[in-house]
């Protein structure tokens, strides 16, 4: 008879990110352990540890006697951490376009096909995916470990203001159009160029969910 494994801390933590990305668990709303634990098929010492680490990044907050809520979507946060994020990822990128070779401009290529295909699906989940892949893969090529491992956590930190923006079909279109301009850049092997689509990306990714903050 074969033995259930019972979900890993880290699982549990990957499985309360969908649920705060696809917005089952919304900003403001209170996480209601006992029934999230029953749901995961866990105890709730894994998800207690889960949160902590969801608590750390931003995307939860603690209230003493009341237990824990997804956060509320800000503006102030949102360009703080993009800031961040533009000032660690224009080191990345600069790093990265001196290090690229023909071989990783295809792999680079076909993730960005892989974005077309997920956007052509609609799903936030898959085009969420697919978008963090084909940027990851430009900010590893500057061999800066340390730095990688910071922007990971910063773009944890930001996935759900990310769900927002890929929500909207114009806003999909638009991703598109930017990572093959980050591609052409690349491929040229112009620094500036890909820093500055870089940024334009990112920029019109803030414009856009401050916006929808503010309405």
């Amino acid at each position: 008879m074969s033995v259930k494994t019972l979900p890993t801390q880290e699982e549990v933590l990957t499985q309360l990110r969908v649920e705060i990305l696809t917005g089952r668990l919304q900003p403001g709303q209170q996480i209601v352990q006992d029934a999230l634990a029953e749901k995961f098929g866990v105890s709730r010492v894994p998800l207690r540890e889960a949160l902590k680490i969801l608590e750390g990044e931003g995307q939860v907050t603690h209230h003493l006697h009341r237990g824990y809520f997804v956060a509320e979507l800000s503006i102030t946060d949102l360009h703080e951490v993009y800031r961040l994020r533009a000032l660690l990822e224009r080191e990345a990128v600069t790093a990265a376009v001196a290090n690229i070779t023909d071989r990783d401009l295809l792999a680079i290529a076909e993730l960005a096909t892989q974005v077309r295909k997920a956007t052509a699906t609609g799903e936030v989940l898959a085009i969420t995916a697919a978008n963090r892949e084909f940027h990851f893969a430009i900010f590893e090529l500057s061999e800066m470990p340390r730095l990688v491992r910071l922007l990971r956590q910063l773009w944890d930190s930001t996935d759900v203001y990310r769900s927002v923006y890929f929500a909207q079909a114009p806003n999909r279109e638009r991703i598109l159009l930017e990572h093959d301009e980050i591609l052409n850049a690349l491929s040229a092997r112009n620094v500036a160029r890909t820093v500055r689509w870089h940024d334009t990306h990112r920029d019109n990714s803030v414009a856009t969910v401050s916006a929808v903050i503010s309405s």
